[in-house]
């Protein structure tokens, strides 16, 4: 049985995402706060572990013309150490407005800023992972 964990990547945190057991949909997990590279990607690999993930989709920021920011290559190093510390498959989705959508439904919610940074990334992991799953389903 397939089970994804999906992270979204920032500089301060990455927020994280699980499918649900039959893979129809993603629920937003929790968000880590980032302390150090290597301690970062030995941390993720510690959650993918223990959520007994089978494969991990990581969100890939782009411009809003697909082309590459700079963002995109810092996330890239990040994804290249992961998949060089974990024995699963490690898949890059188009993270394009996951955050934008994360914060309207937060701020729909009536939901404050200062406890909106304590979810808005693993909602956005979330949106990440539903949309792989959808691409997936086709």
């Amino acid at each position: 049985m397939e089970r994804y964990v999906a992270f979204d990547i920032g500089d301060k945190r990455i927020g994280v995402a699980i499918s649900d057991p039959f893979n129809t949909y993603a629920l937003p997990s929790q968000t880590y706060f980032r302390k150090g590279f290597k301690e970062d990607v030995e941390a993720l690999c510690k959650i993918a572990k223990e959520k007994g993930a089978t494969a991990v989709i990581c969100g890939l920021p782009v411009n809003f013309d697909g082309t590459e920011a700079l963002q995109t290559v810092k996330t890239q190093k990040f994804i290249n150490a992961l998949k060089d510390a974990l024995d699963l498959p490690v898949i890059c989705e188009d993270e394009r407005f996951t955050t934008q959508l994360a914060h309207e439904v937060l701020i729909s919610e009536g939901m404050r800023r200062e406890k909106r940074k304590n979810y808005v990334d693993a909602l956005a992991a979330a949106n990440i992972l539903d949309g792989y799953l959808a691409k997936i389903k086709k």
